[in-house]
């Protein structure tokens, strides 16, 4: 019975397809397939806002799928919780003749909550179906319905949503009552909406594309804002979970959060209140006490997610957090202002966007949907200075890669501004290195190798600072490319000054480290930090080039030579410079040192596209000064 059934729906569903939708990839414009993994073959999206309180987004979606570069494409993941509820899904799968050879439904979609490691409370789930489908090509078409109970957060559109994929048809159509106001910015998207009334009286705003070729994947390229087709959408009047509000700026949006969602939630009890003001009244300066005042919740707090309702946007009381020790990132610095404001210091509530990208909120556009994380801004007198709440262990001040450099929403009693987070230069991202080496006769290398770590580079042992010693060996022996490498001792601090820095001291051993021959032994100059693999070419680029964040390496390296040796053969002297990065590397001799020093600094910056072609010649000359070897002669 069931195999009748399943016949009957594939012969309906064939039916339906020749009446409608004809997914044979034979179809698919031939310059749609150039850098392409798969195919957008129709897409369209619909909102409908029935009240204040309630929207209906629906999706409907067909993707073809030519080869495994596209697998990922095909799959479908809806988050949803209690307020964002999933409806009506369904879906085919087709062979490459557009014929039915599937379906699923809810059902046979992987219900995942997400239990994170780190979250407490969430209602946070998600449904994700993939296809199994390895006869290429294949097309996967499927629909469904979300539905929400705010009109804060509306569907964006992103008609290419990735590099490799090229879009046949993609369309955003949304739909309200004339009364409620929308803003809308296209970002590298040159098509006007149609706007128009339905039959029922209804506003309808209809934005349709074509035939976009698929952009291959280019190193150094913009951010994804900058250089693919999107249309973002924002109401001016809404309701969020029971919180109605009026935005047309970020003055507006700030004044919302400050107003409607944070006031009220900074009261503290009394016995705090006066611990705060015991803690710091021996200090004087204000930027001192809001340092002694981080620490402390530092050290008595810790982060766990909690998005459970309006917990979304609203921060739990600061209160509770005192009571319970824990928070989210909107908990643990409503929790530092009320700390903060017990003594007097003011402090701005800021909503960011983060991730290592460093994008920044639209100046032109508010929306609260461009933030996922929030910081804390104390401005002090021409020195304002910017924490990070939810880290135990970040030192005041700093907030390393994954908020620089980046517009971001301050929440202010004025209203909402935006305001930039402070810019880690390519000087002051500092990986600095000297090693004090021996090398016998026997090619083995024994010696000690310090480095410090400054800017944003002062977090890239975090993951190995907090480990027991057995496990910080193991991780370290796998950084360092050196053969043969054992570590006797390593020794990891972290100083949390006004401008923090990592060091880390090893002692190591090598053994046959240079190849030793008769009279001769050859090794590597540069053992500890080498670029291995050169910028792969790129013809008829298409982006300019943008280098998100620039660095700074400093190496030198002295070797103690074996008694009776002298240098035959050494590595010629490098010095390059460009606008986007310089690079020098010598050897010099002074009695039995042999010194290695170089210096390489990347800036970043956007460059024009042309400029790539010199990056990749840049770093192929990089990359063979960095394999450039030594050899010793035993005299005579």
């Amino acid at each position: 019975m069931k195999r009748i059934l399943t016949a009957l729906f594939l012969l309906s569903a064939i039916t339906c397809v020749k009446a409608q939708d004809n997914y044979d990839t034979s179809l698919i414009p031939n310059d749609l397939l150039p850098y392409a993994g798969a195919v957008v073959r129709n897409e369209e999206t619909t909102v409908e806002v029935k009240d204040f309180d309630y929207t209906l987004c629906h999706v409907k979606k067909a993707i073809t799928v030519l080869n495994k570069n596209g697998d990922d494409e095909a799959g479908l993941v809806i988050w949803y919780d209690k307020s964002n509820i999933i409806k009506d899904v369904k879906g085919i799968i087709y062979n490459q003749w557009g014929k039915p050879v599937g379906k699923f439904s809810e059902s046979d979609f992987d219900d995942e909550s997400q239990h994170d490691g780190f979250s407490l409370f969430t209602d946070l789930k998600l449904k994700h179906y993939q296809p199994r489908s390895t006869d290429y090509p294949y097309t996967v078409s499927y629909e469904y319905d979300v539905k929400s109970k705010q009109s804060l957060d509306l569907e964006n559109w992103h008609p290419l949503a990735s590099d490799g994929i090229s879009v046949e048809k993609s369309s955003y159509t949304l739909i309200c009552k004339p009364d409620f106001k929308i803003r809308y910015k296209p970002i590298n998207l040159h098509v006007n909406p149609v706007i128009a009334t339905n039959k029922q009286g209804l506003q309808t705003y209809t934005w349709q594309i074509s035939n976009l070729k698929a952009l291959r994947s280019e190193p150094y390229s913009p951010i994804y804002r900058e250089r693919m087709p999107s249309l973002k959408v924002a109401p001016d009047k809404f309701t969020y979970r029971g919180v109605s509000g009026t935005v047309t700026n970020w003055k507006e949006l700030g004044q919302w959060q400050y107003e409607k969602l944070n006031a009220g939630r900074q009261q503290l009890s009394p016995v705090t209140v006066q611990k705060m003001k015991e803690l710091t009244a021996d200090v004087t300066d204000p930027k001192a006490k809001a340092r002694k005042i981080y620490e402390y919740m530092q050290g008595r707090t810790h982060y766990i997610n909690i998005s459970v309702g309006i917990g979304g946007l609203q921060p739990f009381p600061a209160a509770d957090v005192d009571q319970q020790s824990y928070g989210d990132c909107k908990a643990l610095v409503n929790y530092t202002q009320a700390l903060l404001k017990a003594v007097d210091i003011e402090s701005y509530y800021c909503v960011v966007k983060s991730g290592s990208q460093k994008i920044s909120m639209l100046p032109d556009f508010a929306s609260m949907d461009q933030g996922d994380h929030v910081i804390l801004c104390l401005p002090f007198k021409n020195d304002t200075t910017f924490l990070e709440c939810t880290s135990q262990n970040m030192p005041f001040g700093f907030l390393g890669n994954f908020t620089d450099d980046r517009l971001v929403l301050a929440c202010t009693p004025q209203g909402g501004k935006l305001i930039r987070t402070p810019k880690y230069t390519a000087q002051a991202n500092l990986e600095q290195r000297k090693a004090s080496f021996t090398l016998n006769a026997q090619g083995d290398l024994s010696g000690t190798m310090i480095t410090n770590f400054k800017g944003v580079n002062y977090e890239d042992r975090d993951q190995v600072i907090y480990e027991s010693k057995t496990d910080q060996i193991k991780d370290l022996k796998k950084i360092y490319p050196i053969n043969n490498l054992e570590i006797e001792s390593a020794d990891l601090k972290q100083y949390k000054t006004d401008q923090p820095y990592t060091t880390e001291t090893l002692k190591i051993t090598a053994s046959e480290y240079g190849s030793a021959s008769g009279d001769k032994i050859v090794f590597m100059a540069n053992p500890a930090n080498r670029i291995t693999t050169p910028l792969r070419e790129v013809r008829n680029r298409h982006f300019d080039v943008h280098i998100n964040r620039g660095y700074t390496d400093e190496d030198e390296i002295t070797y103690t030579i074996p008694a009776g040796y002298k240098i035959d053969l050494r590595p010629k002297n490098v010095k390059i410079e460009k606008p986007f990065g310089r690079f020098e590397a010598s050897v010099t001799v002074n009695g039995d040192k042999v010194i290695y020093s170089r210096k390489l600094q990347i800036i970043d910056g956007d460059y024009s596209k042309e400029t790539y072609q010199d990056m990749v010649d840049f770093y192929q000359q990089v990359t063979d000064s960095d394999d450039d070897n030594i050899t010793l002669t035993k005299g005579s």
